[in-house]
This record gives structure tokens, sequence and C-alpha cells, in this order.
């Protein structure tokens, strides 16, 4: 009889062990495991989105030009500047010759070159300019802009357009005068007509530091116009 219930009470005790054993590892141990594997996964997961997702938003084309417009501001307007009007030119060309024989090579090389040296820096410092006199984006601040954009900027840039090209393609001072006698009232009515919805959009909507890319964007109709007009026969010429 004593053998039996000695049995019997070393049974219960093993029992109540594996019971007690079973009970903290599916309840306490096994949670407590699960738990923090679930935070390392999520921790895991949050540190690659973290690390990695800048880089794919940022990522191609567009973040590199903005890049660019970051750390080589002059540079990068400047050649931006130079594809524009190089397009223009060969639309301008395209447009209006009939064959390619008749294409002049050296009139786009001199658009590029003028958008490059001219407009690239000019249009760097004209809108750093703007923003310092007129920091603000209001209505009265965008009119402002305009208005001296219209009366100084405009006609200052498309003086010295007429005039450049003219003087590189050989026309003395005397023919430069009368070009631009002839040429100069009617490219600014066409300026007046075509720049202030432009500036505005730009004025008002655009940040400082992309306000050239807008312009120049803007430019490409205009100088298709432009260069057409600067490629007109000199004054007196038959």
């Amino acid at each position: 009889m004593g053998f039996i219930c000695g049995n019997f009470c070393t049974l219960n005790i093993t029992y109540f062990r594996g019971f007690i054993r079973r009970h903290i590892k599916q309840r306490i141990i096994y949670p407590c495991l699960n738990q923090v594997y679930r935070k390392t996964k999520y921790a895991d997961f949050c540190t690659i989105t973290t690390q990695y997702a800048p880089i794919t938003l940022k990522s191609g084309l567009v973040g590199w030009y903005l890049n660019m417009l970051k750390t080589r501001p002059i540079s990068t307007k400047c050649i931006t500047s130079s594809l524009i009007y190089t397009a223009a030119d060969v639309s301008s060309q395209t447009i209006v010759k009939e064959n390619l024989e008749q294409y002049d090579l050296m009139r786009t090389l001199r658009m590029g070159g003028y958008g490059m040296l001219i407009i690239g820096p000019s249009v760097h410092y004209w809108y750093n300019f703007m923003s310092r006199v007129f920091p603000k984006r209001d209505i009265l601040s965008t009119f402002k802009k305009m208005a001296l954009g219209q009366t100084t900027y405009g006609p200052a840039m498309t003086v010295i357009f007429l005039s450049v090209n003219a003087a590189l393609q050989g026309e003395s001072g005397t023919e430069i005068v009368a070009r631009l006698k002839r040429d100069l009232l009617p490219t600014m009515i066409n300026c007046i007509m075509y720049w202030p919805v432009c500036d505005f959009v730009t004025f008002k909507f655009i940040p400082v530091h992309l306000q050239p890319l807008v312009t120049n964007s803007f430019s490409y109709l205009w100088t298709v116009y432009l260069t057409y007009m600067a490629s007109l026969a000199k004054v007196g010429s038959s």
C-alpha cells in the first residue's frame, strides 16, 4: 500500500511539473518570443523603408536635375538655356526652311551659345534679385515683378539679342542700329502680348530656384519667333 501511494505521489508531482512547464511555455515564453520577433521584424522593415524611400523618391532625371540646381545652379541653368535655345532654333528653321540643304548650322550654334553665355546667367541673377526685392508672392508683389520685367529686363535682353546676333553675322554698327529701329518695336509689342501671362505664372506659383527653368520653358515658343526675327535680312539688303 505504501509503495502504491508513493508511486502515485511521484506521478502527480511529475504531471504537475510538466503541466507548469507547458503552461509557462504556452502562456508566457512563446507570446513573449513572438512579440519580440514581431517588433524586430517591424524595426527592420522601418529601417529598410527609411533607408531606401528617399532614394526611390529622389531617383530619376527630375531628382538629378533638382540636385544639380542646388549644387551647381548657374552652370545647370546655363546648359538648360543653351539646350532650349538650340531646340527653338532647330524648330524655327524646320518650320521656315523647305529642305535640309538650307539649314544654317552656324545660326543654331549662335543661338545655343547665346543661351549658355547670356540668358543662363542673366535669368539666374535676375530672379534672385527679384526674390530679394519682392520676397512675397502675393498679387501686388507679382504685378510689381511683372512690371519691372516688362520695362527693364525684357527690353534690355531683346536689344542685346538682336545686337549680338547681328554682330556675329558681320553687320556694322550702323546696320545694327538700323535693324533695331526696324525690328525692336514689333518685337516688343509681341513681347507684351506673350510674356505677362508667363511672368504671372512664374512669379506667383513657382519657387525661386525653379523660376529660370519655367521661364526657359516658356522661352521655347518665344525663341522660335525671336530667332526668326534675328534671321531677317539686314536693312537695305536686296
